[in-house]
């Protein structure tokens, strides 16, 4: 039986995951979706759910989706709902869980890693941030839990840009491009998105093969290899020859930061091995996404590699093709990361 998709929904309070989630659910596009939502108010996600006093955790509703409100821990949610789909009690192809304005979606993504019955069962297809262009700025200055939601996204929709000017728009963008500059960044208007946007994104990847863009990390301005660069920048400490084109001033420093690590020299396996788990070994709860397409020696294929905190996998890609340039590509978010001691590390693996 082949997994069964799940797409994370997260998004600092009042950013508008509950208006994406109430489109995705009434549109009439035939799929049979399950949504776990772990912040039911007093307001009812859509006026088709009535719940009721009784311990009736999950309610089947008129367009064929179901809800269930999570009063337990999401692995017993999960357990319970694959159950009832094993017994033909429920029919869902897909889960979507909403989470809490104030999570922090780690937890929620380790879910599907830390248990083999959850594992055996559930593939995570995407994690989406809804980000308040409005209110962003405030939010990602003040509560870490905003700039970890943006730091773990494969897919940024920006809401309520129709109440910002279009520089603020665009400084906020450019912001977020920093954070985190491998999830596509979208503004939507009152949740108005095409379901394919949502669903099926295979934004996330771990332990699975997957199919790679060829311009993973792809920059236009010629950097050297072989170094990391900071996406960040605005630091007086280059000393490899970086260059920084930004036609925006920061006022800010967030914590959740990115920076690229670039080779044209392959990987020595059981150097980098070691390497990897020993930074992950100490810098594991800081690091938020991690992603690579390396060049290995002693493989013609290019080797995938991705993490979550201390969860890490690698697999197997396509053939390097005889005229594309074998550079080892890594993107690395997170909290206040030590770049310096990153790139000195990665450097001592290079065969």
């Amino acid at each position: 039986m082949s997994l069964i998709p799940v797409t994370i929904l997260t998004g600092f309070l009042g950013a508008g995951k509950t208006t994406l989630l109430k489109r995705v659910l009434t549109e009439a596009h035939g799929q049979k979706i399950a949504v776990i939502e772990n912040e039911f108010g007093e307001e009812n996600i859509d006026n088709d759910i009535l719940l009721t006093e009784s311990k009736e955790q999950i309610v089947q509703m008129s367009n064929g989706c179901i809800c269930c409100t999570i009063r337990e821990d999401l692995r017993e949610t999960l357990q319970l709902l694959a159950a009832k789909r094993r017994k033909k009690l429920l029919d869902f192809e897909r889960v979507v869980i909403e989470t809490t304005g104030l999570a922090d979606p780690g937890p929620v993504v380790q879910t599907f890693f830390m248990d083999d019955e959850i594992a055996e069962t559930y593939l995570v297809d995407s994690i989406i941030t809804v980000v308040d262009a409005k209110h962003a700025d405030s939010q990602l200055n003040e509560r870490q839990e905003a700039r970890r939601q943006v730091g773990f996204a494969d897919q940024i929709f920006l809401s309520k840009t129709d109440l910002v000017s279009e520089a603020e728009k665009d400084a906020l963008i450019h912001r977020l491009k920093h954070m985190n500059p491998r999830a596509p960044i979208k503004a939507v208007h009152f949740g108005e998105v095409p379901l394919a946007e949502v669903l099926d994104l295979r934004g996330f990847n771990l332990n699975a093969r997957l199919d790679i863009d060829p311009d993973f990390l792809k920059e236009d301005d010629g950097h050297d290899h072989g170094h990391v660069h900071d996406e960040h920048c605005g630091h007086d400490h280059h000393d490899h020859g970086e260059h920084c084109h930004h036609p925006h001033h920061h006022h800010h420093d967030d914590d959740v930061k990115s920076f690229v690590y670039r080779a044209d020299r392959p990987f020595d396996p059981a150097r980098l091995e070691d390497f990897l788990g020993a930074i992950v070994n100490i810098y594991g709860p800081r690091m938020l996404r991690y992603k690579g397409v390396l060049d290995m020696k002693g493989t013609s294929r290019k080797v995938i590699f991705q993490g979550v905190h201390q969860l890490m996998g690698s697999d197997l890609g396509p053939e390097w093709t005889a005229d594309e340039p074998r550079v080892s590509r890594m993107v690395f978010i997170g909290i206040d990361l030590p770049r310096d001691i990153f790139e000195q590390g990665l450097g001592q693996c290079l065969a």
